[in-house]
């Protein structure tokens, strides 16, 4: 074999280990900690990337091929190691509230997991600096190992744990070690395969996630008594069932119920999330369903069609058996969940995914189906509020999701909302306001007549209709209301006196609240003037679940208890880790500006070059790098909506993207046309177009099951990638026929760049929306075009 291929082998089979092992730090860290800590490892991958390039610009000497076997056996030993370091490190984010030392330990967290890929980006920038005029070979085995990595661990993760999952993916590495020619890296690769080999087969125990003490999970377990009865993993989620005094479920149960709850297993998807499965064996326990605020839509009128949107763990399935509706639809967007309780619990749970059961997003399926319904039930339950809920899109609470809903109604349908009330309101206020929003895009007005509320003692019910409440169901409101010991909240003609009688709070807000909100007068001037940000959401930035308001952060800080954690749960992680980062990029980008010398053998570090060119250089890669990022980003969240799943949207878009511009990257290296300035404006075109016909692409193919929604959206991005491959490796060889001693330079800028723009894009995202991110990295290529077609990046005369 000769050496060209062995190393265009050896790169890719290292970035299809750190494309994958990045992938599978985002499930460890779902799991061990929180999902809103997972977003930073893209910040921690790339940060090694980055710090590699600086590196091999201070010390030119570790630039040389010779060293590759070394840094592939690094990143084979630290594949693994780091992982079990990483999992001895206390770090619990609910600890940040009293102990300074996790602080620290986040530190650790960052150093210890960042070795990895450090250790890959030596062997990428090594390999493109000694081989600078075959930058499209060496830059495209990049990208498809990447590529086939991202969907290669999706299938790892179907036989094994993530925790297990790292030895093989260390194993892959060490195994791209033995395509080198040196006899001495073969045999210690083969040492280090043998070791992961014994780890993972003779001390599994070794391997085991820490998972955070505070956690649900690990909370529920705690009680005497409790015991867990099994443990499932998909590449997507991990389902816990288990037996616990502490599993109690019945969200609002009224005041006025004695009766003991009938038998109930507790789950929870990845030891966070917890819920019930509550067990119909017993008739006789089973009246509790009717001293339920859910139960308010069945009190007011008879339901024969019902659709219940991710019913999790079946109450509202039960609660619509219990008032005897006729039929009763079931559409749960976590599939694996559905497809273990079917599997494991089936007769426990009344088999209740048996039968007229599908998994997707609600609203699609809708869509596709066309069906009415006499109740369309939607849960924001958790048996435990949390306000822990970082940022995350959701594309099942937006304006046009409530659009989609309503219109899904008969004529005296209802649309039934169930949410746990967490002090101060932010998500039912936000969600009033959507809702009232939705209706008014259709034509659907005074929404204080057609929307009615019931809040207990910890649970909030709100039913609306596309046609406004009669005098017969307004006196059924208010009766069970009255019986039940609920409050009243609101419904047409309700007067203050008559709320918050029965669990009364301090001050009548959500009275207050539903008045203005639901009045088109006073609803501006009440989200305007409120503490949170309550602002209805669109599909253009779907983040429901992020409240915060930057003028109002000291505010904020005082109404919750003078807590910085809050701050944490509620997402200003995001802004928090961007300040980190960009102080972290612009040291290592400026450090070999600041502190390069000219080099013996008679090349020249960035200070050969005039501070313009340093400038143009710096500006090139910077926008090669966001560019990208930008439109990776903004096209996996974009993708979310069709292929109903974030895991679905990040393992289609990740692969055809980088599958996509892998080949392209080849096609550069043989084909001499390809390698034209003109493609970064070809690709800004391509993202402009692709960002105008997306909404009606992902309309078209809503129909289509998801295989095939999934085999369309890879064959438009790799359509895209293609030309996206072709920039950065074309670049690179045109600073390598000048100052081929740059590229490691090259590489960090672009790799630094690369790190703030997945962080930067959702904080635009949340201001500007998903297409405004799009056209921002169609603007970075544009920027890198107009850079391009100025004076080529050519040395100045040597002295």
């Amino acid at each position: 074999m000769r050496n060209g291929s062995r190393i265009f082998i050896f790169v890719g089979l290292c970035s299809f280990s750190a494309l994958a092992y990045e992938i599978l730090l985002t499930r460890i860290f779902s799991i061990s900690l929180w999902y809103h800590f997972a977003f930073m490892m893209v910040s921690i991958a790339m940060l090694g990337l980055g710090a590699s390039g600086t590196i091999l610009a201070l010390f030119p000497r570790l630039r040389h091929p010779a060293h590759l076997g070394s840094y592939g056996l690094g990143l084979g030993a630290t594949l693994s190691a780091s992982t079990l370091i990483a999992n001895q490190i206390p770090f619990d984010p609910v600890a940040l509230s009293w102990s300074e030392f996790q602080i620290i330990y986040i530190g650790l967290y960052y150093m210890v997991l960042t070795v990895p890929f450090f250790m890959t980006g030596l062997i990428i920038a090594t390999a493109l600096s000694s081989l600078s005029q075959d930058s499209g070979l060496i830059y495209g085995a990049d990208l498809l190992g990447a590529g086939a990595g991202s969907l290669g661990v999706l299938g790892g993760m179907t036989l094994l744990g993530p925790e297990r999952l790292i030895f093989v993916l260390s194993m892959v590495a060490l195994v791209a070690c033995l395509m080198l020619p040196r006899r001495t890296i073969r045999v210690l690769a083969l040492i280090l395969i043998l070791l992961n080999l014994g780890m993972l087969i003779l001390l599994p125990e070794f391997v085991q996630l820490r998972m955070s003490s505070y956690k649900g999970l690990q909370v529920a377990l705690r009680y005497p008594g409790a015991e867990r009865l099994g443990t499932y993993d998909s590449p997507f989620s991990r389902i816990d069932f288990f037996r616990s005094p502490s599993v109690r479920f019945a969200p609002g149960l009224s005041l006025t119920y004695f009766e003991p709850l009938p038998e109930q297993i507790g789950f929870s998807i990845d030891g966070g999330e917890i819920n019930a499965i509550t067990s119909p064996r017993d008739p006789a326990s089973m009246g509790f369903l009717s001293y339920l605020p859910a139960a308010l839509p069945y009190e007011v009128g008879k339901r024969d069609d019902v659709l219940i949107l991710d019913p999790q763990g079946g109450l509202h399935v039960l609660l619509a058996e219990h008032y005897s509706a006729r039929s009763i639809d079931k559409v749960e967007s976590t599939p694996f969940l559905m497809e273990t309780i079917a599997k494991e619990l089936s007769a426990f749970s009344g088999e209740i995914y048996s039968k007229q059961t599908w998994s997707g997003l609600g609203r699609s399926w809708l869509r596709s189906r066309q069906k009415q319904y006499d109740l369309i039930e939607i849960s924001f339950l958790r048996p435990i509020p949390s306000g822990s809920f970082g940022i995350s899109e959701d594309y099942r609470f937006t304006v046009e999701a409530f659009k989609t809903y309503l219109q899904s109604l008969k004529p005296d349908g209802v649309l039934s909302i169930n949410l746990f009330i967490l002090l101060p309101p932010r998500t039912e206020w936000r969600l009033l306001a959507t809702l009232a929003t939705a209706m008014e895009g259709l034509g659907l007005g005074e929404a204080e007549r057609r929307i009615a509320a019931i809040r207990s003692w910890g649970s909030l019910c709100i039913i609306a209709k596309r046609t406004p409440w009669n005098p017969e169901e307004v006196e059924a409101i208010r009766k069970f209301s009255r019986e039940r010991k609920f409050d009243l909240v609101h419904c047409p003609g309700v007067k203050e006196e008559e709320t918050n009688i029965h669990v009364r709070m301090a001050s009548n807000e959500y009275f207050v609240g539903f008045q203005n909100l639901l009045n088109p007068d006073t609803r501006r001037g009440f989200i305007k003037s409120y503490l949170f940000d309550i602002e209805p959401v669109h599909d253009q930035n779907p983040f429901f679940n992020y409240y915060l308001k930057l003028e109002n952060l000291r505010q904020i800080y005082h109404q919750m208890g003078e807590k910085w954690q809050f701050f944490i749960e509620e997402g200003y992680l995001l802004p928090a880790a961007f300040v980190q980062v960009l102080l972290l990029s612009s040291f290592l980008i400026l450090l070999p500006v600041l502190f390069g010398k000219k080099e013996v053998s008679g090349g020249y570090s960035t200070c050969s070059l005039g501070f313009a060119r340093q400038l143009k250089v710096l500006s090139l890669f910077a926008c090669l790098g966001i560019g990208f990022m930008f439109v990776e980003i903004a096209l996996i969240e974009k993708m979310i909506l069709p292929l109903e799943h974030p895991s679905y949207a990040v393992a289609a878009v990740l692969t055809s993207l980088l599958l996509g511009s892998g080949t392209g990257s080849l096609l550069s290296h043989w084909v001499h046309h390809f390698r034209s300035r003109w493609v970064a404006a070809v690709i800004a075109g391509l993202i402009v177009l692709t960002s105008i016909v997306l909404p009606h692409f992902s309309e078209v193919i809503s129909t289509y099951s998801l295989a095939l929604r999934i085999l369309f959206v890879c064959f438009l991005l790799f359509i895209l990638g293609l030309p996206m491959g072709i920039p950065f490796p074309f670049a690179l060889k045109t600073l390598g026929e000048s100052h081929g001693r740059l590229i490691p330079w090259a590489w960090a800028v672009n790799g630094c760049f690369s790190v703030l723009a997945p962080l930067l894009a959702i904080m635009l995202a949340m201001a500007l929306g998903f297409q405004m991110v799009l056209w921002a990295g169609a603007g970075a290529y544009l920027l890198g075009f107009a850079i391009f077609s100025s004076p080529p990046l050519r040395s100045e005369e040597r002295r």
